[in-house]
């Protein structure tokens, strides 16, 4: 049995510090063994964690993972996750261009109170639908940028989806997220499609992002590093397009390690591999 740090939000974290971005994470850890060890995993990698607790009155979140022919599979303990509230986001601020990112391991009113308190100051909103949970549609009127993985998007779209489904019959499960109250050609809605790549709706217009054959050791968190490194392109300006191939490439290089958050790749390294891609098109 191997012990990594990680967790999703932590993941993220530290997958946009690695690859340049100013992170400020915001949550709760136990006071025990397991997040003093995840504190200073953190502190390592530049984070800012002025705002993560640690609370007596429960452990820090864990997750029990297997993995088998390179894919995983992921039980998770919520812990001191589950105490994150409104009241530790009301002292954020933000500046316009920040991106603000969450993940479902934090309570859904906490997740509200932490979009509605960004997207005032003019921040972009960023939901990744992780792990998936039932929650009120109304959310998404607080997200700007969705990431979901084929599973995620079924499940919100009540539609049966299948790893093999063709570009377009996800697209339309994408498109209907975008129906009512959420029609919105602002809103960008991104599904990762693991070794196919990605696929999103950008201004209410499709665009299919190829993936990159590798040979995977171990996929897990390489979610959490397209995340983070979505993210880290959009606050340094970059276009959907170009953070999202960027993203593909990251994530790429995450799958070819053991462990979450210590295989988040950096950004000398994403630039390596970047480089040969370049050529070949060039």
């Amino acid at each position: 049995m191997l012990y990594f740090p990680g967790g999703k939000g932590a993941n993220q974290a530290v997958a946009a510090a690695k690859l340049g971005a100013a992170v400020t994470l915001i949550g709760r850890l136990g006071a025990d063994t397991f997040g003093d060890e995840l504190k200073t995993f953190l502190a390592a990698q530049g984070i800012d964690l002025r705002l993560v607790r640690q609370s007596e009155e429960a452990h820090t979140g864990t997750a029990i993972i297997t993995v088998a022919n390179a894919d995983n599979t992921i039980v998770v303990i919520s812990g001191a996750n589950a105490l994150v509230s409104p009241a530790d986001v009301d002292t954020l601020t933000f500046s316009n261009g920040d991106i603000a990112v969450s993940q479902f391991e934090i309570p859904l009113a906490t997740i509200g109170a932490f979009f509605r308190r960004a997207r005032a100051a003019g921040a972009t909103t960023m939901l990744n639908a992780a792990p998936a949970v039932a929650f009120d549609r109304g959310l998404l009127d607080l997200v700007d940028f969705l990431i979901l993985n084929e599973t995620e998007l079924g499940m919100l779209t009540r539609t049966e989806l299948r790893e093999g489904d063709s570009d377009g019959r996800f697209i339309e499960a994408a498109r209907s997220l975008l129906a009512g109250k959420n029609n919105s050609k602002d809103k960008t809605i991104c599904v990762t499609l693991g070794n196919r790549g990605a696929l999103a709706l950008v201004e209410g217009e499709p665009l299919i992002v190829p993936g990159h054959t590798v040979k995977a050791v171990d996929t897990t968190g390489a979610g959490d590093c397209f995340v983070g490194a979505v993210a880290a392109q959009l606050a340094a300006g970059r276009s959907i397009g170009d953070a999202l191939g960027y993203a593909n490439i990251a994530a790429s290089i995450c799958v070819q390690r053991m462990g979450a958050g210590p295989s988040m790749p950096t950004a000398a390294e994403v630039l390596s591999a970047c480089r040969p891609r370049e050529s070949r098109d060039s």
